[in-house]
């Protein structure tokens, strides 16, 4: 038999090598076919909205403000809160994982030796190189690749959804912040008049127009009114430190005051219209709908494991000796056998479930935020009313009643005390009518956070229309 020549150990690894590649081609997967992410790992137009923080958010809001504006408070809430930057850390890493699950596995190379065979006279020294690579089954990466995508778009609109929650905090604690700083104001002002009232009625006493009584009724009133001046003080102080605290600075940082009015709007899109503008934008629903994509993606990936997966394989076997050199080159392939049935039912039964479970959620919270907005309407429309109504009659009449008992106590046609009752009784009610303008923007708040976003209100709405009503 004529003599052939041996093949050396790097013509052998690169003939490895390139009878690998044409293996895995004949697999149907290229080894470097991995199918490439989404912009950063998560579905195009659904990147969670964090704009990098404008030059007023990178300072503190007291620096340049004589008065605090409720959008300048959000947005330093939302460049500073540390909450949103958990969920956008959170989002990164759930969009990291889709370059891990639709890669393949690294290839496995072996080497082998026969020590005796080497210095024998009888045998070549002998050795066997091996690659291998495994192939899932195809479709079980892009199945992978789409529970991935869809799990880091969730995480895409969780950060969403936190946005709103901190923006309706933000507002809410502005609100509570204004109506702590006017009911301030406002018994500053009741504390004026009693002082003056007091200082009417001891001089009154002097001249014997009016009994001693109406001095010291004055200064009990007093006494009340800055007992109330206590407890607002420390009211202020807390909202103070709710307000810097979602701006992640110390609580007793100082802020500039709020507006001396606020806005009220009593004009609004109708509950359909609301209804719709909900479903479209509530990240909660989006991210439950990207669930439900992830299961399904699961579902299909339980199926697939019906089915085996492909591990390709070439060799260059040199323990065969020189008259079977042609023996050498060798390929295969490995297949797990998938006859372990019930545990692949098993994994089927517990994809299709979860997957019930969060269709079931999702029908779940659909039906909790058409109660939602029905109920955030009402309670906006409600509150925009009572606002009215305490401008447009309460505060003329307790204004006028005022008038009246001062100039019947000036003429000694009433007892200070009832002078007392008519100023307290205002005071009360423009009290109310701060709470009521403060109650509003709450409701308004959380209006929006149920709709998934700012409340556009219509310029022209048509009187009966289901999209707009006054």
């Amino acid at each position: 038999m004529q003599r052939r020549d041996r093949m050396s150990a790097p013509q052998s690894v690169v003939f490895l090598l390139g009878l690998s590649a044409g293996l895995a081609l004949l697999a149907g997967e290229r080894p470097s076919a991995v199918a490439s992410p989404p912009d950063q790992g998560v579905r195009a137009g659904l990147l969670p909205p964090v704009p990098a923080p404008t030059a007023t958010a990178l300072d503190h809001p007291s620096t340049a403000l004589s008065e605090l504006q409720v959008e300048i408070l959000v947005e330093h809430v939302l460049a500073r809160n540390p909450s949103l930057a958990q969920m956008v850390a959170a989002w990164q890493a759930a969009s990291a994982r889709y370059p891990q699950v639709t890669s393949l596995e690294d290839p496995m190379f072996t080497g082998i030796v026969g020590p005796a065979s080497f210095g024998s006279r009888d045998v070549d020294g002998a050795y066997r190189l091996e690659i291998s690579q495994k192939f899932p089954f195809p479709g079980k990466l892009h199945l992978r690749g789409e529970n991935a995508q869809a799990e880091a778009s969730a995480a895409g609109n969780d950060v969403h959804d936190m946005r709103l929650q901190l923006i309706e905090s933000a507002r809410s604690a502005f609100a509570d912040y204004y109506l702590v700083a006017r009911a301030l104001a406002v018994n500053d002002e009741a504390l004026r008049r009693l002082a003056e009232l007091r200082q009417n009625a001891a001089a009154r006493a002097r001249t014997g127009l009016a009994p001693e009584q109406d001095m010291l009724q004055a200064d009990v009133e007093i006494g009340r009114q800055r007992e109330r001046q206590l407890d607002l003080e420390q009211t202020h102080k807390i909202a103070v430190a709710r307000l810097n605290t979602l701006m992640h600075l110390p609580p007793e940082t100082p802020l500039p005051p709020p507006p001396v009015r606020l806005p009220v709007d009593e004009v609004l899109p109708g509950p359909e219209t609301l209804r719709g503008v909900a479903f479209a934008r509530r990240p909660d629903l989006q991210a439950l709908a990207d669930r439900i994509a992830a299961d399904e993606a699961n579902l299909g990936l339980a199926h697939k494991e019906y089915y085996p997966d492909v591990e390709v394989m070439a060799a260059y076997d040199a323990f065969w000796q020189r008259p079977e050199q042609d023996l050498r080159p060798m390929v295969g392939v490995r297949l797990n056998l998938p006859i372990r049935l019930e545990r692949r039912r098993g994994a089927v039964a517990e994809a299709q479930a979860r997957l019930a479970q969060r269709r079931a959620e999702l029908a779940r919270l659909t039906d909790q935020v058409n109660f939602q907005v029905v109920e955030a309407d009402a309670q906006v429309s409600r509150a925009a009313k009572v606002v009215r109504l305490y401008e447009q009659t309460i505060l003329r009449d307790a204004k006028l009643n005022v008038d009246a008992a001062r100039t019947a106590y000036a003429n000694g046609k009433i007892p200070a005390i009832s002078l007392i009752e008519a100023q307290r009784n205002e005071i009360g009610l423009r009290d109310r009518y701060y709470e009521a303008t403060a109650d509003y923007h709450r409701r308004r708040a959380a209006l929006e956070r149920v709709i998934g976003g700012p409340l556009t209100t219509p310029s022209a709405p048509s009187t009966g229309s289901a999209s707009g009503r006054q």
